[in-house]
């Protein structure tokens, strides 16, 4: 799709052959076209699917935070900015206009932290470094004011951690080169130790089970040994346990939990610094991991985020060579096979990835190489270009009521009213 306003793109060329039988049924079909023309004009766009360039953030970031907020807009807090110093600025992304604006400041500047939305709708800022010293302070954005307030401190400063919200609402924050995790309480505002980690770990994946249980897999301990180690987590208990090891150690991969309640973690490097294109899945039945489908390119300091479809979306990072990427994959569960998923416009390392109600996802910030990036990119799936209202989506932005335009100019079709059938 395109960006729109401003940034309009019109057809492609032999996009209209897949309207030719709808467009058949029109008793002016020249008339068809002028309304594309109008449609573009108004500053909107045809859905297609694949990766559009999105405003730009105000502020070019890297190591910061996403969070879906319960309106549908996108926080992003925080990070690297150009000055190479973590910065404290905050900003929202709405889809429904597809524009950025500012919100209010973080207490203290910060990057690699954790951002955690609680069952309230406020978003929980834990911990991460500022001037290369990590932070034990937290705070909580407020939507409805879009102000920060202090909260709890954590028991020990942490960064490159993970923090997982867990069923009774409160939020479990794990490691980061530490093997102590603790537990954040939303109802007093506090923090309080729970149990131990076997292994000291950072750069590590936290992924909360349909059990309710937490995995905790790979990462990088405290002696820069890669681990395949893994642990669960039981907040019945407020214990670790082992579990089976990853067929292979990998740190900054990324993990997915995925509809079947499986576990995807996908590429990362191994203790060679090498790239890797591998992926294996965890069965919490078993206990167990099994290789699955590898990469067509090694990569890190990628995203994974879970489409509509079940199909899992891995973008950008960086490759074996240091070059920092904008190739994108799918992995399809039902096959355990990857396929190419287009390029983002702008190459980048770190970026956040959100999924938004739209069915798309928004890629913000990052690094390229250690250049923190104000851009953004929306990925489109085939599934998210045509909603069932009717209309058509532009990029991020408000539906283009197709149905309302036909009738207007008297164009209403005799078949085929719904816009999905047509995408």
């Amino acid at each position: 799709m395109s960006n729109c306003p401003p940034n309009v793109t019109p057809p492609q060329p032999g996009r209209l052959s897949r309207f030719a039988p709808w467009t058949g049924q029109l008793r002016d079909a020249p008339r068809f076209l002028a309304l594309l023309a109008l449609a573009s004009s108004a500053g909107l766009a045809m859905a297609q699917s694949g990766w559009t360039t999105a405003p730009a953030m105000g502020t070019g970031r890297l190591y910061q935070s996403a969070t879906l907020l319960s309106s549908g807009k996108v926080l992003v807090v925080g990070g690297i900015g150009s000055t190479g110093a973590a910065v404290s600025s905050a900003e929202l992304y709405d889809p429904t206009t597809g524009t950025w604006s500012a919100t209010g400041s973080l207490i203290t500047a910060r990057e690699a932290h954790t951002a955690t939305l609680l069952s309230s709708g406020k978003v929980l800022v834990a911990g991460g470094a500022s001037a290369g010293a990590p932070l034990a302070s937290a705070e909580l954005y407020d939507p409805a004011t879009g102000t920060w307030s202090a909260t709890g401190s954590l028991t020990t400063p942490r960064t490159e951690h993970t923090a997982t919200l867990l069923a009774t609402g409160k939020v479990l924050v794990a490691a980061g080169f530490l093997q102590s995790a603790e537990l954040y309480d939303p109802a007093t505002g506090t923090w309080n130790a729970t149990g131990s980690l076997a292994s000291a770990r950072a750069y590590h994946s936290a992924t909360p089970l349909l059990s309710g249980k937490v995995l905790v897999a790979g990462g990088i301990d405290n002696g820069g040994v890669i681990l395949a180690s893994a642990e669960l987590y039981d907040p019945g208990a407020g214990t670790w346990n082992s579990t089976g090891s990853l067929v292979t150690v990998r740190a900054e991969h990324t993990d997915v939990l995925l509809p079947s309640g499986k576990v995807l973690v996908v590429a990362g490097i191994d203790n060679s610094g090498f790239t890797l294109a591998s992926a294996e899945v965890y069965d919490p039945a078993a206990g167990t991991w099994s290789a699955t489908g590898a990469l067509a390119t090694g990569r890190e300091d990628h995203t994974a985020t879970l489409l509509a479809s079940g199909k899992v979306l891995v973008a950008a990072g960086v490759d074996n060579t240091g070059l920092t990427l904008a190739s994108a994959e799918l992995y399809d569960p039902a096959t355990g096979t990857w396929t190419a998923a287009g390029s983002l416009p702008t190459a980048c390392r770190e970026p956040t990835a959100t999924l938004l109600r739209s069915g798309q996802v928004l890629l913000a910030g990052g690094g390229n190489p250690d250049v923190a990036l104000a851009s953004a990119e929306l990925y489109s799936p085939p599934e998210a270009v045509a909603p069932a209202a009717h209309g058509c989506a532009s990029a991020g932005g408000p539906l283009l009521p197709f149905a309302s335009l036909l009738a207007l100019l008297d164009l209403t079709p005799r078949r085929r009213r719904n816009c999905a059938t047509r995408a």
